[in-house]
């Protein structure tokens, strides 16, 4: 019987109006379920500390459940000045955007690596 992977693309705008806690508790639903998170955006420092808090916490807890792989892709830092403030404005209206956040269970990415120019994403055999 053949394994199946889903992909879920999510939107920054799908979590925006969330508490940071209803984030978290979406994004770990989904986690649970199986599925590689690709996340417009990224989440806030303490926002991404207490989803990997959490994650541990469940290690043990739940059958299968073997934590979470999560990387956060920026894009190129080597922008002029005007663009580092304009990106800056827009960052404090509308949160961290132009980043991509993979999160995906353990139990299905075995590694994710990343460098300027692409990100490897690296799944365990079933």
């Amino acid at each position: 019987m053949a394994s199946k992977l889903t992909i879920h693309f999510m939107p920054y705008d799908e979590i925006s109006s969330l508490s940071g806690q209803e984030r978290i508790k979406k994004l770990l639903k989904m986690i649970l379920g199986d599925k590689i998170i690709l996340l417009q955006g990224r989440l806030k420092a303490d926002e991404e500390a207490r989803l990997i808090e959490d994650t541990m916490v469940m290690i043990g807890h739940i059958r299968g459940f073997k934590g979470i792989e999560l990387a956060v892709i920026t894009p190129n830092k080597n922008i002029t000045v005007f663009d580092q403030f304009r990106k800056g404005i827009a960052k404090m209206l509308l949160g961290d955007r132009d980043a991509m956040t993979v999160i995906g269970p353990a139990s299905i990415v075995k590694e994710i690596k990343k460098d300027p120019s692409k990100i490897e994403l690296f799944l365990k055999k079933v």
